[in-house]
């Protein structure tokens, strides 16, 4: 296993690096609710386009979970269905025209050059996403009449 986020001296995780992973569960889950098909609990894979149960989602990201720049971006992660995501390598270029079609040309341009972008959370930022997003997934919740289990099923 890597030694980034560890203590040099005990090999533990530190504080901000185990929030980082918190926020990657809650921000998962906000992006899947927020990308399922209304009145469903179905979602279109930005990738290849298919319709399938939510539980066949992932968190995709466009531009790779190590540039945090970008890890938390609302357009640069979307559901991706588990075939795209972990076995075709992302399906980059059905991605990047599923991003087109979603956000624009520009849009995707601009994310794009953000990948050079350094960026270090602190932890009280990581903190406060989290119950940014804790939040938007009971409204999510709420607004589709859903349990959090709806992910999983």
């Amino acid at each position: 296993m890597s030694s980034i986020g560890r203590s040099r001296t005990t090999g533990k995780r530190s504080d901000r690096q185990r929030l980082v992973q918190r926020l990657d569960r809650i921000f998962s889950k906000y992006i899947r609710l927020r990308d399922m098909i209304p009145e469903t609990t179905l979602f279109r894979c930005i990738s290849c386009g298919q319709v399938k149960p939510i539980s066949q989602a992932d968190c995709g990201h466009y531009i790779n979970r190590s540039h945090m720049m970008t890890r938390f971006s609302e357009v640069n992660c979307n559901a991706q269905c588990k075939q795209c995501n972990r076995f075709d390598e992302g399906n980059m270029s059905g991605y990047r025209y599923g991003l087109i079609k979603k956000y624009g040309e520009r849009q995707v341009q601009y994310l794009e050059s953000l990948k050079t972008e350094y960026r270090k959370y602190e932890p009280f930022e990581l903190e406060a996403l989290c119950d940014h997003y804790n939040k938007k997934i009971a409204e999510e919740l709420k607004k589709r009449g859903l349990k959090i289990s709806c992910l999983t099923k």
